[in-house]
């Protein structure tokens, strides 16, 4: 992967890349990028975790709260996972939807690893009363209502990376020399990255350097343009404005993920690491207010799945066996609410369209 960026480099006009085009090429490079290769990248195996992937609870509950609230948000059967991954989160969404619900549940997944498709079948082999789709896109869904859901799909999104030098904002770009990768910073010329900058009142301190997510809008404008009515649920990590600010994050947010090890040197393994950036979650919320995604609200994920009715989901037992799947599935659950916990690190926001302008009651 590493001689194939070192090529795109030097057939560029000037020899060096952005970092969303080496971020493209190193995750999404056919066959060689790091979620288009054929080996393990979630759980103890692999370089991280998702929530889904320390329990299926997370999968299964939303799955119940949404066979519980679909009818009465006059919404169908219907819910598009974007980013699917390993298929955990649609077989346990499933399984919680159809103890709630008889009703046969249709189940769109866009995911563009090949190895996680084949995951996905392994997983939801066999499935009665369901109908899955595999699609690229959206759009190929044909999906045009129900529930929209992603758990840490933005903050695998490429993305540009600025820093201010000398009172100036720059590029960092990623140049080759003497075989290794290295960055070179550049005067910013994108206007697209300086009106984001101004848009989202994003005020850098001299040496401060911040993610810029230009893939966001077209992204956000494409499932506007799909879904006429429904909801769409984004469970993340990120920051507000006033949270980028903060003078512990003067070094941006850019990290890389092997062997669930943390890198700041993002550009030491090519291909064989996972990269991810803090979301703005503002210009979320900004990009969906344009094209008529309304926000409704954001909370911490743990207050998100207390509401959605979690602490139900405890079993009461006197098993002094800790490894019962009672006494699992409760430490499971503790895990996501607890402080200290996963879901702390991560928020949901939660955008609606079609949906009418009362306010929605979704607990």
């Amino acid at each position: 992967m590493k001689e194939i960026i070192k090529e795109v480099i030097e057939a560029s006009p000037k020899k060096m890349i952005t970092y969303a085009d080496y971020m493209q090429l190193a995750l999404y490079y056919p066959k060689k990028g790091y979620y288009m290769t054929q080996r393990q990248k979630i759980g103890k195996g692999g370089d991280f975790y998702t929530t889904s992937n320390v329990s299926d609870v997370f999968g299964k509950l939303i799955g119940k709260w949404y066979a519980r609230k679909y009818d009465e948000l006059e919404l169908p059967p219907a819910i598009c996972e974007i980013g699917a991954g390993s298929g955990r989160f649609a077989k346990a969404f499933i399984e919680g939807w159809q103890e709630q619900s008889t009703k046969t549940l249709s189940y769109y997944m866009i995911e563009k690893s090949p190895y996680h498709r084949s995951l996905q079948n392994g997983e939801l082999a066999g499935l009665e009363n369901v109908n899955i789709i595999h699609s690229d896109t959206l759009a190929e869904t044909k999906m045009e209502q129900g529930l929209i859901f992603s758990n840490e799909l933005f903050d695998a999104f490429p993305v540009h990376v600025v820093e201010k030098r000398d009172g100036v904002v720059h590029e960092v770009f990623v140049t080759s020399e003497n075989d290794q990768l290295k960055e070179m910073k550049i005067p910013v010329s994108d206007e697209r990255i300086r009106a984001f900058l101004d848009d989202q009142q994003l005020m850098l301190a001299e040496g401060q350097r911040i993610e810029i997510p230009l893939a966001m809008e077209p992204f956000i404008e494409s499932i506007a343009k799909c879904l006429q009515k429904g909801i769409l649920i984004t469970a993340d990590y990120g920051y507000t404005k006033e949270e980028w600010m903060h003078p512990s994050r003067r070094r941006g947010s850019l990290r890389g993920y092997f062997n669930h090890q943390q890198y700041d040197e993002i550009l030491l393994y090519p291909g064989e690491m996972d990269l991810t950036s803090h979301v703005h979650f503002d210009a979320l919320k900004d990009f969906g207010e344009v094209y008529g995604l309304e926000f409704v609200q954001k909370m911490r994920q743990d207050e998100f799945l207390i509401a959605a009715g979690i602490l139900e989901e405890l079993l009461p037992h006197q098993d002094p066996n800790p490894f019962s799947e009672a006494s699992k599935r409760n430490r499971a659950i503790r895990s996501l609410i607890l402080p200290g916990g996963i879901s702390q690190s991560f928020d949901v926001v939660i955008q609606k369209k079609g949906m009418g302008k009362q306010v929605l009651k979704l607990f």
